[in-house]
C-alpha cells in the first residue's frame, strides 16, 4: 500500500506551519502596524476608521496562495502592534487571529472591509490594499453628488498611478455609500471590473480602496490619490478646473455639460433648476400609507417579544429598553392612555419583556411619534429585511423622480417620523433595488 500521498499531504502541512510562524508572515505583522501609525498621522485611519492589509511575502510561494496579514476593526490605529494583527488564508479564512486585551480595549475582530480587500486580491492580483478615510478621498465625492467618476488630467502626480503619464486622463469610479461595510462588496467588485486600468475606487462620503501589486506600491500610489484629491479641492476652491488640460477657470457651461453628461430621460435638455435640495416624507409622498399601516407596523407590533427575548442582553437592545423606560415613566406622570409600568430589572428577563410588549402594543396602536418606539422598530424591521421578509415598497414613478433630481444636481433627503435606521432599510431594499445611492441624508425625530 502506497504511502506517498499521507508523507505529500504532511509535508505541505509541516510547510504551511512553518510559512504561518516564518520571517515572511513576522515582518508582514510588523509592517501593517508600522504603515497604521504613519497613515495615521496623515489623517487616513483616524477614530480607528480605515484598514490596511498586506500579503506576506515568501518568494517560494506564489502570490495568489500567500497568506494575508489584515489590521483589525474599531481598534486605535496608531497603537497597534505585530501581534494585533490577523493572518488569513488565500481565500479569505481566518487562520490566526489576535489574543484579547483587557479593558477599555475592544474585543478583537476581523476588519468590516475584509471581503473587499478579497475582492482585490482576487480579481487584481494585488499583493497590498489600502482603505483610507483622509479627508480629501471624501471631499472628491462631494464636488459633484451625481457623479459615478473622478476625473483629473495634466498634473504631474498622475505619473505616480500604475499606468498612467502627465498627459493621461485619471480616472477613478465612484460607488455609493451604505449603511455596513460589507454591503459595498458587489458594487465594488462591478467596480473594479469595469475599470480595468483603475487601481483604487472611491465611496462617496466615505473614503478610497487603493491596491498594488506590492505594499510599496500601494502605498505610493495611495499618497498619489490622496495628493491628487486634495489638490482638486484646492482648485475647486480657486475656481480652477481640474479636468482639462488648461487647468481654466471652472464656467457655467462646463457646469452644465457636466449635469448633462450624467444623461436625461427621453432625451430632453435639462434646464438649470433654482432648487438645491428636495426633502421628502414617506407616508403617502414615496410609499402607499397601506404599507406602513398594514405591514410594517403589524411585523413590528407581532415580533416585539420575539426581538426582544432574543438580543436581550445585547447592548442595542438594552440602550432600547432604557429609552423606553424613560418615556413610560414620563407617560405615567401625564396620564397617557395604555401605559403600565415597566417591571425592574431584578423581576426578571420574562417580566420586563411582558410589560414592554404591553407598552409598546399600545404605543404602535395610537400610532406615537416617538423616538423610543420609532427605533425599537427600526431594529425589529433591520431583522425583517436581513431575513427578506419585508420587502420596501415605494411608488413607481419615485426611482425616475430621484435618478432626474439627482441628474440636476439636486440633493434629495427624507425627513419622517420613522427612525433613520428604518428609512435606510426602507429605500435599502425595494423591488427597484437599492434607492439609497440616489439620497443625500434622512431625518427622524430626533432633529426635530
Amino acid at each position: 500500500m502506497s504511502t506517498g500521498g499521507a508523507e505529500s499531504a504532511a509535508a505541505e502541512a509541516m510547510a504551511s506551519e512553518a510559512y504561518l510562524a516564518g520571517d515572511a508572515v513576522r515582518e508582514a505583522r510588523e509592517l501593517v502596524a508600522e504603515l497604521c501609525r504613519h497613515f495615521y498621522l496623515q489623517g487616513w485611519v483616524t477614530g480607528t476608521g480605515g484598514s490596511i492589509t498586506v500579503k506576506a511575502n515568501d518568494p517560494t510561494v506564489p502570490l495568489a496562495q500567500q497568506l494575508i496579514v489584515m489590521s483589525p476593526s474599531g481598534v486605535q490605529k496608531e497603537r497597534m502592534a505585530a501581534e494585533d494583527m490577523y493572518v488569513m488564508s488565500a481565500e479569505g479564512k481566518v487562520i490566526s487571529a489576535p489574543v484579547a486585551k483587557p479593558w477599555p480595549h475592544k474585543h478583537p475582530k476581523c476588519s468590516d472591509c475584509a471581503p473587499l480587500f478579497m475582492k482585490s486580491y482576487l480579481m487584481r492580483g494585488a499583493g497590498a490594499v489600502i482603505h483610507s478615510h483622509g479627508m480629501e478621498t471624501c471631499m472628491a465625492t462631494m464636488l459633484n453628488p451625481g457623479a459615478k467618476e473622478f476625473r483629473m488630467t495634466h498634473m504631474e502626480m498622475i505619473k505616480g498611478i500604475k499606468g498612467h503619464g502627465y498627459t493621461d486622463e485619471l480616472v477613478i469610479p465612484i460607488i455609493e455609500n451604505t449603511p455596513y461595510e460589507y454591503e459595498l462588496t458587489d458594487s465594488l467588485a462591478e467596480a473594479i471590473a469595469a475599470y480595468p486600468k483603475a487601481t483604487a475606487v472611491l465611496v462617496r462620503n466615505h473614503g478610497i480602496y487603493v491596491w498594488g501589486d506590492s505594499w510599496i506600491n500601494a502605498k505610493t500610489q495611495a499618497e498619489c490619490y490622496h495628493y491628487l484629491l486634495d489638490a482638486a479641492m484646492k482648485m475647486y476652491q480657486l475656481g480652477i478646473d481640474w479636468t482639462t488640460p488648461e487647468h481654466g477657470p471652472i464656467n457655467s457651461a462646463k457646469r452644465l455639460r457636466s449635469v448633462a453628461s450624467l444623461g436625461v430621460p427621453n432625451g430632453c435638455h435639462t434646464a438649470k433648476s433654482s432648487k438645491h435640495c428636495v426633502v421628502l416624507d414617506i407616508e403617502g409622498t414615496t410609499t402607499p400609507i397601506s404599507f406602513v399601516t398594514d405591514v410594517m407596523f403589524p411585523y413590528a407590533r407581532d415580533n416585539v417579544r420575539k426581538h426582544l427575548t432574543s438580543t436581550y442582553d445585547s447592548e442595542e437592545t438594552k440602550e432600547d429598553i432604557k429609552l423606553l423606560r424613560i418615556q413610560v415613566e414620563e407617560d405615567l406622570k401625564i396620564g397617557v392612555v395604555g401605559a403600565t409600568p415597566v417591571a425592574p430589572d431584578d423581576a426578571g428577563k420574562e417580566e420586563v419583556i411582558s410589560s414592554l410588549v404591553a407598552n409598546v402594543e399600545a404605543m404602535i396602536k395610537a400610532d406615537r411619534k416617538i423616538t423610543s418606539l420609532k427605533q425599537l422598530q427600526g431594529h425589529i424591521w433591520r431583522t425583517g429585511f436581513e431575513r427578506k421578509e419585508l420587502k420596501g415598497v415605494v411608488f413607481e414613478d419615485v426611482p425616475e423622480a430621484l435618478k432626474n433630481w439627482q441628474s440636476q444636481g439636486m440633493k434629495v433627503y427624507i425627513y419622517s417620523s420613522g427612525s433613520r435606521e428604518a428609512q435606510r432599510l426602507l429605500f435599502g431594499h425595494t423591488s427597484y433595488g437599492d434607492l439609497r445611492q440616489f439620497l443625500c441624508g434622512f431625518f427622524d425625530t430626533t432633529t426635530g
